[in-house]
């Protein structure tokens, strides 16, 4: 009984599985670390002989386990230096940084700035979103966030001193097109560097990188350049015509974008084109918006514009029972003159404004 309890635990021994669970009485273990290779197949038993007792067996151990440990110790060795060479490898040194990211990461830049609305960019996207991506993950937000800020900030200089050398004619136009052109950028370069801005701008600096793009060009042109612009808006308000409404709607909002304390430097003009600029109309000041629309009618019959056919008749039912006359009448209309559509437009800009604070409908 005692034999056979001493042969089971023996054999529990020589089955015995490490935590986890790999067998190491049956060499499968050793196996798998040093591969097949390195150990040989298992075999059967050999007989008992004088070169086999107990005494060469534990003579032979050591040798043995100190071969497995050196064979293991080498491979592990040499997993480790090739794990290490690999990470090496892919390391961005602040020399690799300059050299090679930043100058893709400054050309692509460069195009978005400079590109017109609708242009094609040939830049990769994918390419530049890598870029950042790894500079990042290396380390380098900071000096990157440094050289884009850098970057960016010597390109408003430039647009700043070009805005300053146009003559007035045209210089309501250039800057529209330096805001709009750079507005545009910002929605190709911040989407580029969310990742830097979002490991690194909003978690460190508490800000955004869209917020700080549009600090730039308040303090690097909008400010420099509002005290002489403003004055030619309130111009070209006045004349009808001298710049494109759109050109104005645009201006006026980026301005109220940029910073809303402007509208204070003429609320008439930023009300034209941004709701709630003027204080809520009160019942006590109709007749007062009374008599403007009446002033707007008498301007606008001396420009030439007649009140039209006041009967009730809807319009184009005449033409629909005369469609078959050959009338001169009808066929040649004068056609009003630029100054009287100014008047009509500011008209109609007022009714709406002062309907909007009434809360009623046009």
């Amino acid at each position: 009984m005692e034999e056979e309890s001493m042969e089971e635990e023996g054999g529990g021994e020589a089955m015995m599985d490490d935590q986890n669970h790999n067998n190491w009485g049956a060499g499968g273990y050793g196996r798998h670390l040093l591969g097949e290779r390195l150990l040989p197949p298992a075999g059967p038993p050999r007989p008992a002989g004088p070169e086999h007792n107990g005494a060469g067996l534990r003579g032979c151990e050591p040798g043995a386990a100190a071969g497995r440990a050196g064979a293991a110790g080498a491979i592990a060795a040499i997993n480790i230096s090739a794990s290490t060479s690999k990470f090496l490898m892919n390391v961005i040194t602040i020399e690799d940084y300059k050299s090679t990211y930043w100058p893709k990461l400054d050309s692509a830049i460069d195009q978005l700035l400079t590109q017109s609305p609708g242009d094609y960019i040939p830049i990769s996207y994918e390419q530049i979103y890598s870029c950042v991506y790894k500079c990042v993950c290396q380390q380098h937000s900071e000096q990157m966030y440094s050289d884009l800020i850098k970057k960016i900030t010597n390109h408003l200089e430039r647009v700043s001193k070009e805005l300053q050398a146009s003559p007035p004619d045209v210089y309501i136009e250039r800057f529209n097109v330096a805001l709009g052109q750079y507005m545009g950028a910002l929605q190709s370069i911040v989407p580029l560097f969310i990742y830097m801005n979002k490991f690194y701008i909003e978690t460190k600096l508490n800000r955004d990188l869209k917020d700080d793009l549009i600090k730039l060009f308040t303090e690097h042109v909008a400010e420099k350049h509002i005290y002489n612009l403003m004055p030619l808006l309130l111009e070209a308000q006045s004349t009808p015509f001298q710049i494109t409404p759109s050109t104005m709607a645009n201006i006026v909002k980026g301005l109220y974008t940029l910073r809303p304390e402007w509208v204070q430097m003429a609320p008439a003009l930023f009300s034209k084109f941004i709701p709630n600029i003027l204080p809520p109309a009160v019942e006590s000041e109709l007749q007062e918006y009374a008599a403007q629309d009446q002033k707007l009618q008498r301007e606008l019959i001396q420009n030439g514009f007649t009140r039209g056919d006041q009967s009730r008749k809807r319009a184009g039912e005449e033409l629909t029972y005369s469609k078959y006359s050959s009338s001169p009448a009808l066929q040649q209309a004068p056609a009003p003159p630029s100054l009287g559509i100014q008047v009509l437009v500011d008209f109609w800009v007022l009714r709406v404004g002062r309907c909007q604070r009434l809360h009623l409908h046009v």
